[in-house]
């Protein structure tokens, strides 16, 4: 609560404390800054300063959910923020995502991937978001990273046209780690 104050004191002052506002927002944790709520319709902040300030005080599923929507609209797909965000988030945060995603916009993360993207990638990301990657990373299981990657060789460098939905399957559903020691990675040349 003292936060807050010390924000709205700062944004009410003219010529913005932009050190105050960065200094107790970037020394709090992400459930501070959430009980820090603005009820601003206008902040006396702009440009960068504003887009950092107001990107911290919402939760990681929030600021996702935020970054991935601008990032299929309009002409043309910003598939790196897309593939960033989908890929690097466990299971459970994606479904956060999807629920935040939903509240937010009123529509499915899924069917924003299926109406904004296009091919191949239309059909990983949308897999990918289906949220059914195995995450039991608990024991390297070397056997089935070695398989995993066989598959993976055999649907794709192996033959003359890629088995893409042989692929996608690997790349979603995968029981193993892909970026695990491989035999034939390491210069093995039969299975």
């Amino acid at each position: 609560e003292g936060d807050a104050l010390n924000i709205e004191r700062t944004i009410s002052t003219k010529g913005v404390g932009e050190f105050t506002i960065v200094n107790i927002l970037t020394n709090s944790r992400n459930a501070q800054r959430q009980d820090i709520t603005f009820a601003y319709t206008e902040v006396s902040l702009t440009g960068h300063l504003e887009t950092v300030i107001l990107g911290l005080l919402k939760t990681p599923a929030q600021y996702d959910a935020s970054e991935l929507k601008p990032s299929m609209k309009g002409l043309g797909t910003e598939e790196d923020s897309l593939v960033e965000i989908i890929c690097s988030t466990t299971n459970q945060e994606l479904q956060e995502i999807n629920r935040i995603y939903k509240e937010m916009y009123k529509t499915d993360l899924e069917k924003d991937i299926i109406s904004d993207t296009y091919g191949d990638f239309r059909k990983l990301m949308f897999a990918l978001a289906k949220v059914r990657r195995p995450e039991d990373g608990s024991v390297m299981d070397y056997e089935l990273i070695d398989q995993d990657a066989w598959d993976f060789y055999d649907a794709g460098v192996k033959r003359k046209r890629t088995d893409v939905p042989k692929w996608i399957s690997i790349m979603t559903e995968q029981r193993s780690p892909l970026g695990g020691g491989h035999s034939w990675n390491a210069g093995s040349t039969g299975k």
